[in-house]
């Protein structure tokens, strides 16, 4: 009786480009979701106070159940937190760490890094799109409008938000980041129409603040979803701008060590 012994020929290389940004946006978000700190920021903040003041008559949100106001401010709160300021806590470490230069030596292209991080933010937002909309619902929320109108203002706020994240992952150090991206969400919670309207604040504050991102992202999303406007056209604009700007400076500005 006679064997043969079967040839085998090693293949070297990189995996195919697809599959790699595919496990590297699986891992991001598996980090991501395991992560306490992050979890607080991206879900639970979020949940909380679109119960308590959807339930409580805390702020005077104008005609109509609160809930129909809040719930499209609190969608935009989502994106900021898992666009901005979970995402760049989040890379502002792995650069102090040195886990971007490590990856960046590896047959992951940069470009291909920075997809794979958006994947995952995209990903978690829908999971928290879902769960914010869901309890929303409970709470009585009657949304109206043009859904593809609500997609695209989620898009165009996540490029502009991640855009600026990245942007200030890559440029400062990491606790600067972290102490940074913790006091913006902050101000923008308070001053970009989440949970306070706008025209509460004085005529000379409510031109500047309609003009940041998470303004025109909650007055967009109040626009379609509450009055049934067709397409925000104001508010997509500046979200557009915010986006090519924010992500055109961390593409300049981004330093990987």
């Amino acid at each position: 009786m006679t064997t043969s012994t079967g040839t085998y020929t090693p293949k070297p290389g990189a995996a195919p480009l697809g599959r790699m940004i595919a496990a590297q946006a699986a891992l991001e978000t598996k980090m991501l979701l395991r992560n306490g700190e992050q979890l607080l920021l991206t879900v639970i903040i979020p949940t909380l106070l679109l119960v308590l003041f959807s339930t409580v008559d805390i702020v005077d949100t104008g005609d109509g159940e609160a809930v129909d106001f809040l719930a499209p401010g609190v969608l935009a709160l989502a994106v900021l937190s898992t666009a901005f300021t979970g995402q760049a806590i989040a890379t502002g470490f792995e650069r102090r760490y040195g886990v971007l230069k490590r990856l960046a030596a590896s047959p992951l292209p940069r470009w291909g890094l920075m997809t794979a991080k958006t994947v995952s933010v995209l990903v978690t937002e829908v999971l928290q799109i879902v769960l914010l909309t869901v309890i929303a619902f409970a709470l009585g929320w009657s949304p109206q409008g043009n859904p593809f109108a609500v997609l695209l203002l989620l898009i165009l706020g996540t490029a502009a938000f991640s855009g600026l994240g990245l942007l200030m992952a890559g440029t400062l150090k990491a606790e600067a980041t972290l102490a940074a991206a913790n006091l913006v969400f902050l101000l923008l919670l308070v001053g970009g129409g989440v949970i306070v309207p706008l025209d509460k604040f004085p005529d000379a504050a409510q031109s500047v603040l309609g003009l940041l991102p998470i303004s025109a992202l909650s007055d967009g999303l109040r626009d379609v979803l509450r009055h049934g406007a067709a397409m925000p056209w104001g508010d997509l604009g500046i979200l557009a701008a915010w986006g090519v700007a924010g992500i055109a400076a961390a593409g300049k500005f981004f330093r990987w060590e």
